[in-house]
């Protein structure tokens, strides 16, 4: 009996602490669709690597498992924020294990994604919606048949280059042909985490940013007695919050029956949702029916208020209905996520100081979320981008560089002038972890010179491989002498593991010069070479590979040192101090404080959270993770 493993590896987050966003939905629903109770396959064991994994383990130990393991076929979905990592999965399993047949799917691959379409070490590519087309893939590969006919599939010949994908075959078949992931155990609810589902595939609009409307322009929908049962079963397991990835949710027929239906199972008021809507159509009697079903959070794209550039990108819409539907949902106690993209063809940067001010005319700024384009694959504007003029990365996020209208530095100082009008941050913040040595726990390494504490071999013993999230910490009198040293280990342990998020920790005994300090931001800078580094790269910062400083409190050589910063510099620097000295902390400052010890005294805890939450971290785990939760807000739901 074969067996076939799925890996859907999960947002990466910028904190140890922060939610991943981690349901493998996509992985969960190809393994279930292999045990359609109507036309099972057989000869094939399916099975997903879990959340708790894939969230925790990092580059060594997950590619560790999946060897040991050892399926004949490894499945990667493939999305923004993990292909990188994916691939390079990939291809160190099969150097390892020649023998897997390994075989991606998901957004990413598509014809028009020469990144993707580019690399080695997996051996079949799969484009568009899979379930039909993965079923007719997987009885040919049991039965050794040639994948020359498969359609929408592409696969590595003899000479080791990829075919053309095969006939391209459009999503049509109805959502009720596979059983749900939930259902046949492929995928657990966990109470701690949202739970996603999908009860409508395909897009009417046809926004040219947008990946769907290649995917699916009909609309394929689970009615709401198929719907209502499935939400019934969540709740039974004890779901907590729903996620509907519809594309646009109140584009499906009957929006106002499927509310009252969800109403009604919900009216225990147990789950709260989330869904993506579309302004035209909401009247303030469907608000109320949105609350009543028990949404609290609502997501609608304004994305420009240039009406020009919203017919351009096909997006079409009002502004101002946009406006009056987030009043009303707002009116109903729902809060929202209001969006508006920073360089769409046509727009100008004049054209988001009108769109923030918009929102804030409208009462509206605490829930604007404006962030740079990514041009995508598989969507209009990456078809037509030539003609566009738009400049962008050719690996993930795939971020806009350069539009006719927008320079790099306006596209930057569009954010930061946003973010001064709403007076707030826009992007995650690399959160360092720096948190003490926990037993059992392989996410602290602490490196000290070879002439102290250390064999030559303590690097590939202890500090080669680690969880997800890491710190290395370097213990050194003098960064003079050791720098060089502590740049080699730098650079093993990203090659060991290139997709771990790591924050290189040195504390410091004196004020470090500007050349060592840039050597070692240098080194970082040339390893840029994931999406999560990529991700806030135009705000130099890197949210993958972190160089923090950490310096006894109370030394105005230090102080002085921080006074000199212009808040441009790619490093972080944390001040360490005591329980005993946050009474003496000013609200009014803006300076990082790494708190030590196990013991915080209830009218400091106060009085810490009138800072910046962003600017306190602690020593003590415990604390980290109350801070992470109760402060910042993160967490699954």
């Amino acid at each position: 009996m074969a067996k076939i493993q799925f890996l859907q590896l999960p947002v990466p987050p910028p904190s140890y602490f922060a939610a991943t966003g981690n349901v493998p939905l996509a992985a969960a629903s190809l393994a279930s669709c292999l045990e359609s109770k109507e036309d099972p396959i057989q000869g094939i064991i399916p099975s997903v690597i879990s959340p708790e994994d894939t969230d925790s383990l990092g580059d060594k130990d997950l590619i560790d498992r999946i060897c040991k393991e050892g399926p004949d076929f490894l499945g990667l979905s493939l999305y923004l924020w993990n292909t990188e990592r994916s691939l390079y999965i990939a291809k160190e399993v099969k150097k390892r294990n020649p023998e897997i047949q390994i075989l991606i799917g998901g957004p990413e691959v598509n014809e028009d994604n020469p990144y993707v379409l580019g690399e080695d070490g997996y051996d079949i590519a799969v484009s568009g919606e899979a379930e039909h087309n993965f079923r007719s893939l997987m009885k040919a590969l049991l039965n050794k048949e040639s994948l020359e006919n498969v359609e929408n599939v592409a696969y590595r010949k003899k000479d080791g280059f990829l075919s053309p994908f095969g006939i391209p075959s459009p999503a049509n078949f109805p959502l009720t042909d596979f059983p749900s992931p939930y259902t046949t155990g492929h995928l657990l609810v966990n109470p701690k985490r949202s739970t996603y589902l999908e009860t409508v595939r395909g897009c009417k609009s046809q926004c040219t940013y947008c990946f769907y409307p290649k995917s699916s322009q009909n609309l394929r929908t689970l009615d709401i007695k198929e719907t209502i049962h499935l939400i019934s079963n969540l709740k039974e397991k004890g779901a907590r919050e729903l996620v509907f990835l519809d594309p646009t949710f109140n584009h499906r027929p009957g929006f106002d029956s499927f509310l009252d239906a969800i109403a009604e199972v919900n009216s225990d008021g147990q789950m709260t949702m989330f869904a993506e809507l579309r302004s035209e159509g909401v009247t303030p009697k469907l608000a109320t029916k949105l609350r009543k079903a028990g949404f609290n959070r609502i997501e609608l794209g304004l994305q420009s208020v240039n009406e020009e550039t919203l017919k351009r990108v096909k997006r079409f819409g009002s502004p101002h209905k946009v406006a009056e539907v987030a009043k009303m949902l707002a009116g109903e106690g729902i809060d929202l996520l209001l969006d508006l993209i920073i360089g769409l063809p046509g727009d100008t940067p004049d054209d988001i100081e009108r769109g923030i001010h918009f929102f804030l005319e409208h009462g509206l700024g605490e829930w604007v979320q404006a962030f740079p384009l990514s041009v995508l694959p598989g969507t209009s504007m990456r078809k037509d981008a030539a003609k566009e003029g738009l400049v962008y990365m050719p690996t993930p996020p795939y971020r806009i560089i350069q539009t006719p209208t927008f320079t790099p530095e306006a596209l930057r100082d569009s954010v930061y002038f946003a973010e001064d009008l709403l007076e707030r941050r826009l992007d995650e913040f690399p959160r360092p972890f720096l948190c003490d040595v926990a037993p059992n726990k392989n996410d602290r390494f602490d490196w000290y010179p070879k002439d102290k504490k250390q064999s030559t071999s303590y690097f590939s013993e202890t500090i080669e491989r680690g969880t997800r999230h890491q710190s290395v910490w370097f213990h050194t009198d003098s960064l003079t002498k050791d720098r060089l040293e502590i740049m080699d280990v730098i650079e093993k342990k990203i090659e060991a593991e290139p997709f771990c998020t790591i924050d290189f920790v040195i504390p410091l005994l004196e004020v470090p010069k500007l050349n060592e300090i840039s050597s070692l931001e240098n080194l970082l800078h040339s390893k840029r070479n994931s999406y999560l580094a990529k991700t806030l790269e135009y705000r130099g910062e890197n949210l993958q590979h972190r160089l923090v400083f950490v310096f006894p409190e109370g030394k105005d050589s230090f102080w002085n040192w921080r006074d000199s910063f212009t808040g441009e510099e790619s490093f972080l620097v944390y001040e360490r101090i005591h329980p005993e000295t946050i009474s003496k902390l000013d609200p009014e400052d803006s300076f990082f404080y790494l708190v030590s010890g196990e013991t915080i005294a209830t009218k400091d805890w106060e009085l810490l959270k009138q800072l910046d939450p962003e600017t306190i971290t602690f020593t003590s785990r415990n604390w980290e993770e109350k801070w992470s939760m109760e402060v910042l807000g993160y967490g699954e739901l």
